[in-house]
Order: C-alpha cells, then structure tokens, then sequence
C-alpha cells in the first residue's frame, strides 16, 4: 500500500492523502482581493486530487504586501472574495487552507516578470518596516525600524485576519516564518540588530514570531490545526540555522503548533544554496526527529517515488508541492497511477482514467 495515498488527521480533520499544495504567490490581485484565476489555480488542484490547497502568501495589512498584486485579508471584502473559492476547493474534498503573511523589508516590488524591482511611494509603493534598518539588499530601500507599538499592531492584525479566514470558510491556517519575509527577519541575527527584549539572544529573536504564532493558535478553533512554514536556515555562516531551528520548532509544540512546513533561504540575495532534488527535506526530517513534530518536506519533490519515499520511510509526514504542480494540476491522480494506488478520480474525468 502507498504511503503517500494513506489519509493523515491533523485535529478533526482526516486528510485524504499526503500531498499538499504549497503557497505559490500568482501576483494577481487588485486590492488584495483573488478572483477568478485564484478560483482556476486552487480549484484545479483541489479536482486533482491533492489532500490540502494551500492558498499563498496573504498580507495581513496592505504595507505587509510582497507587491500590489498580492493576496490580501485585512478587510471583510477580501473574505467575501475568498468564501467562494474555499467553497469550491471544499466541495471537491481539499481542505482549504490559508498562509498569512507580512513582507517586511522585500514588500513593495513589482511582480518578478517585472524584474521585482522597488515600487517607489510615488507610484503606490510604501516604505517597508523591518525589525532593524537593514535593507534585504543592494538597490533595497533602507526599512523603516519597528516599534514595540508597531509589533503589538502587527500581532493585532494577524489575529483580525484569522478571523477572517475563519469567516471565509478555511479549515488550517499558516503562519509564514520563511523565506525572509518579516518574522524570519527578527528570526535571523543577519536582518534582527535591535538591542531590546526582541533582539540579541535567540530566546529575544524568537520573542515577536512566537508572540504572533500564539496569538493565532488562540484564535484558531481547537479542532482545527495551525501550521507554520519554516526557513530552517539561512544557508549563510552567523545567520539562522538548523540549531536555532530545532529550539523554535520546541516551542511551536508547547503552542499547539500542529506541523511545521520546511523550507529554507530567502532571508539576503547572496546565500549559497545547494538546490538539489529533495535537498531541504534533511531539514524536515531533523525537526521531526528531535521535536517529535509533524513536518512536511518541500523543495525540488517531482517525483511520485521520491515523494513516496519520503512519508514511507519516516523523513517527513507529508510532502508540500509547488511547481511540479503548476506544470501538471493532476499530479495526484498520476502519482497514483504510478504507485498503484487507490484514489478517486473526478466522475467527470473517470473516461480519461484508463
């Protein structure tokens, strides 16, 4: 019997396989609302078959927006946009699910077939905050540095969005802790240079993205679960790493954190990454062995035999996948195929299953 088409329980949700769709910016928005692509991108994955569609990164207030045209829940609008998506998403056995998120430093770019370049505030750009005034890289504007009151805001808007994703209908939430956007920058010493009690030692770096993880658990339903995608290093010397990782992940337990989404980098533009096929599911792996956590694996999964490798043999308990399913929305139904697994197929599609 495959692993990878064995249901997992994360609370009172029984999940049908072990494949979820991970966040994947579209840069599509106006004013932070999704629409019908959004409707087309998620809802194609959810008939595909995959266990957990995972809508991306979404800005819990507009300055904490990657550019102009991302997701946005800081109104009831953007709810009432949502609702008919997680609907659909729902009705075709997906948990719909939503990853919360500020940019910090890297918000207030054009898109990145535009070259990603700074949006200026003279054509509706902002000013982005930081935990210190360290800019994400040359040619970054200099952030502005948070204040103790500006965090407690901050804090305050994540609760008012999970509200609203409540409101819209999803069933997990993510708290995004990656790739160098804001809670990973008071996370890691390169971008975190404050000399209050949210910087210096770890326990003070980890002071703001844990206040932020609680304050959303607490909103959060019980029965249902909260996840938080993780860079677990930096692949830079003197930066964040796997070690501080391993203490974080301890305190996402104590929480009621229900697994932990493993990716890496994001946090400077000059990293060396050893991209590789699987290479960020050791970091997966590690956490789940040293924290007893459940953990997902992402990072250069194409294969239906590697990802099945992956759960059946203990690295992580479900494999997060990105652009293998850009390129083929179907790829559950396929994997399955491969693995010889029992998975339904659409009634709509099943002419096409043979």
């Amino acid at each position: 019997m495959s692993k990878l088409f064995t249901p997992i329980q994360m609370r009172s949700l029984n999940l049908r396989n072990r494949i979820f769709v991970a966040p994947m910016c579209q840069y599509s928005c106006r004013d932070g609302l999704p629409d019908e692509w959004h409707l087309v991108h998620l809802g194609s994955r959810a008939i595909g078959g995959a266990a957990l569609v995972m809508v991306e990164a979404t800005a819990v207030t507009p300055e904490g927006r990657i550019s102009l045209g991302d997701c946005g829940l800081w109104n009831d609008a953007q709810a009432e946009a949502f609702a008919p998506i997680v609907r659909f998403i729902a009705a075709h056995g997906a948990v719909p699910a939503i990853q919360l998120s500020h940019a910090g430093r890297k918000g207030s770019v054009q898109p990145p077939w535009l070259d990603g370049v700074t949006v200026k505030v003279s054509a509706g750009g902002w000013q982005p905050c930081a935990p210190s005034p360290v800019s994400f890289g040359p040619g970054s504007p200099e952030p502005r540095e948070l204040s103790a009151a500006d965090l407690e805001q901050i804090c305050t808007e994540f609760e008012a969005s999970a509200r609203r994703a409540l409101q819209a209908g999803f069933q997990a939430v993510e708290v995004h802790m990656a790739h160098g956007y804001l809670l990973h920058q008071f996370l890691s010493p390169l971008s975190n240079r404050r000399s209050d009690v949210f910087g210096g030692s770890l326990e003070n770096r980890m002071r703001f993205p844990l206040q932020v993880v609680r304050r959303v658990r607490e909103i959060w339903p019980q029965d249902l679960p909260v996840l938080v995608r993780l860079s677990a290093t930096d692949w830079v010397a003197g930066g964040w790493d796997l070690t501080q990782s391993l203490e974080l992940c301890r305190h996402f337990k104590e929480i009621g954190v229900d697994l932990v989404d493993c990716s890496s980098a994001g946090l400077v533009p000059d990293a060396a990454i050893p991209s590789a096929p699987g290479f960020q599911t050791p970091l997966a792996t590690k956490i789940r062995e040293e924290v007893d956590i459940a953990t997902g694996a992402v990072g250069l999964i194409t294969a239906p035999v590697q990802a099945e490798q992956i759960v059946a043999t203990g690295l992580a308990d479900v494999v997060f996948m990105a652009r293998e399913l850009l390129r083929d929305p179907y790829w559950p139904m396929h994997a399955a195929q491969v693995l010889k697994a029992e998975h339904t197929w659409p009634l709509q599609y099943e002419r096409a299953r043979l």
